[in-house]
């Protein structure tokens, strides 16, 4: 399990902007580690997983979800890779967990966009000391990279919906701002998002509004999320399905409990139990 220190700028601008870019953070090896695990993943997908394109759609948009346990090469990824530590240290933490892996994979001429949104409305837990990992195990071009925000993990939580037919599924209608509509003026927004190759990897707040476009008819966009919650999160229980959803955790862990579950091992540091 690798330590990697990161330096002060990189943790001042994700605390800053909610989002940073990490140049080369996983070697070759690791890379087709996480290339036979997705392709493995997309052998034999699990219950959770879903297409999230439309069936006009000439690509496909493919989601699978929290498959860590099953998974060898995404367990070898997770706990021998130095991306526990990394985490803890854009959180300002001194421990980070995994909350759950999150597979998304785009077929060459998806034009299926992944609509803005924020992550935690759709989670079942609470609190700011958290970030995502993402990514790619194929070159990501700028048009189809992940986009975000900047500052917007500061602010409210916004209305999530559902990105085929954006129903309000999760919180009554009303309830939360609805998101600004980004794509009528982009230039009103100081976006970010980079051009990627295998081995580079975002990190963003779980507030922070992201989105990405299509791929075009010469690419394919494999990429792999992982979520970290650091130690002020907390459960937060919903009366509705949460996406991903964790059957039976609620009669187990408390509302407002510290997340100190099988189903969240500690990444960093690892001689704690």
């Amino acid at each position: 399990m690798g330590s990697f220190e990161l330096p002060p700028t990189t943790i001042e601008a994700f605390q800053r902007d909610g989002a940073v870019c990490i140049r080369q953070l996983f070697s070759s090896d690791e890379v087709g580690l996480l290339e036979r695990g997705i392709e493995h993943n997309l052998a034999f997908p699990s219950e959770r997983a879903k297409v999230a394109s439309g069936p006009d759609d000439p690509g496909w948009f493919f989601e699978d979800f929290c498959n860590w346990q099953e998974n060898p090469a995404y367990r070898q990824f997770i706990f021998q890779s130095r991306v526990g530590h990394v985490a803890a240290q854009l959180m300002g933490s001194d421990q980070a967990r995994l909350y759950h892996d999150h597979l998304l994979v785009k077929e060459p001429n998806t034009r299926q966009r992944t609509p803005w949104h924020q992550d935690q409305p759709y989670y079942n837990v609470e609190g700011r000391q958290n970030c995502s990992m993402w990514m790619p195990v194929d070159p990501v071009a700028r048009e189809s990279t992940l986009e975000f925000i900047a500052g917007s993990h500061l602010g409210p939580w916004l209305m999530p919906r559902t990105f085929l037919d954006n129903q309000a599924r999760w919180f009554p209608e009303g309830s939360l701002a609805d998101l600004p509509d980004i794509e009528a003026d982009r230039s009103a927004w100081n976006i970010l998002g980079w051009e990627l190759q295998p081995g580079d990897a975002v990190f963003f707040h779980m507030l922070t509004l992201h989105g990405a476009g299509g791929v075009g008819g010469n690419r394919r966009r494999r990429a792999f999320s992982l979520r970290f919650l650091g130690e002020d999160m907390r459960h937060a229980p919903r009366p509705w399905r949460t996406s991903p959803e964790f059957p039976g955790l609620v009669e187990q862990l408390a509302a407002g409990a510290a997340l100190e579950h099988e189903l969240f091992p500690r990444l960093w540091p690892r001689d704690l139990a």
